[in-house]
């Protein structure tokens, strides 16, 4: 059984001495001497990075150059993105850079002050967060206070949630079904290569606003999706099909392309597909199609004649699903995701 080792934030695996040799049995790509669970050191700085920008909740001290007695401490940046120092009230913070606001506070104040140069040093940043959902023990939202990876992040979350089988310890996180999404795209992570076989070109730096979903490994669920009345989860249940699944959600649109029905089954990173010809099992010409617990049913509008065709459309249709309702859900921390009953 393949484990995960967590380290303190900043550790790193360093690699054995010249003399040592790795241990009978350990796994590591090939010439690969210096493995480390932290971000390493970009050559180049993420977007994000490149231009820090401030927001509601981050706190900053200011004073006006040479004027010891201006100082305002630990001054937050309010929900609606606007601070006030001195006679420059309301200044709209969120959004800018530090430089930019002090070029702000500087237009501002000069109608008070000959020449201001108004000095700005971060106190603390909290508006830039990340999401950790589903299987984990602290799932809720994480505020950055330094560059992130996924193994990282789910180590400070206190890592996937366990239970006890027989008498063994099994972790209860579906990484097959997990995924990381960033602006409403699934970012392309393997979580079973990353996790079970320790490859860690897939530990890929995070970002704000990313979510970070590990699938519970017990949900009986069915995933339908596309035109259908009501797109969302269906219940799995013994001798669940899919033309049975489509009836509990509405049944089709008149819009639904009932030729091609898309069954995606197994990892999303590595799927199984099955192409269901709803009309013909309607018609009662074949038989309904028998689901598997976490099957996507996807319902196209368009005509399609390759699976691959829809794929990518099913895949980010699932993790906008997942998305848009933890969205609506107003996530904070120690909620759970949408997907969880």
């Amino acid at each position: 059984m393949a484990c995960l080792l967590f380290l303190a934030p900043g550790a790193c695996l360093l690699p054995a001495a010249d003399n040592e040799s790795p241990a009978k049995g350990a796994l590591a790509p090939e010439g690969v001497t210096n493995l480390s669970l932290s971000v390493p050191a970009p050559t180049k700085l993420a977007a994000w990075q490149q231009r820090l920008t401030l927001g509601p909740g981050d706190v900053l001290n200011l004073q006006l150059f040479d004027m010891p007695d201006t100082a305002r401490m630990e001054v937050p940046i309010g929900p609606d993105g606007r601070l006030s120092f001195l006679q420059a009230c309301d200044i709209t913070a969120a959004g800018l850079t530090i430089d930019e606001l002090r070029s702000k506070m500087d237009e501002a104040l000069a109608k008070f002050y000959q020449n201001p140069r108004t000095i700005i040093t971060p106190s603390a940043f909290h508006s830039k967060k990340y999401y950790v959902l589903g299987a984990v023990v602290g799932k809720g939202v994480y505020t950055f206070d330094r560059p992130l990876s996924v193994i990282e992040a789910l180590a400070r979350a206190g890592g996937v949630e366990t239970g006890v089988y027989g008498r063994d310890t099994v972790e209860l996180a579906d990484l097959a079904h997990s995924f990381l999404v960033r602006n409403g795209q699934r970012v392309p992570v393997d979580f079973e290569r990353l996790f079970q076989h320790g490859d860690l070109a897939q530990n890929v730096p995070l970002e704000p606003d990313d979510f970070l979903y590990f699938a519970p490994a017990d949900a009986n669920e069915i995933y339908v999706l596309g035109q259908v009345a009501a797109p969302g989860v269906a219940a799995f249940l013994p001798r669940t099909s899919a033309m049975s699944v489509i009836a509990a959600r509405g049944g089709f649109t008149p819009q639904a392309f009932r030729s091609r029905v898309l069954v995606v089954r197994g990892s999303v990173t590595h799927p199984q597909t099955f192409v269901v010809d709803a009309a013909a099992i309607l018609s009662a010409k074949i038989p309904d199609f028998q689901l598997h617990a976490k099957d996507i049913v996807y319902v196209s509008q368009s005509p399609w004649v390759k699976a691959e065709d829809v794929l990518d459309t099913v895949v980010t249709a699932f993790v906008q699903g997942f998305v848009v309702n933890t969205t609506s859900r107003k996530v904070r921390p120690l909620t759970t995701s949408p997907w969880i009953k």
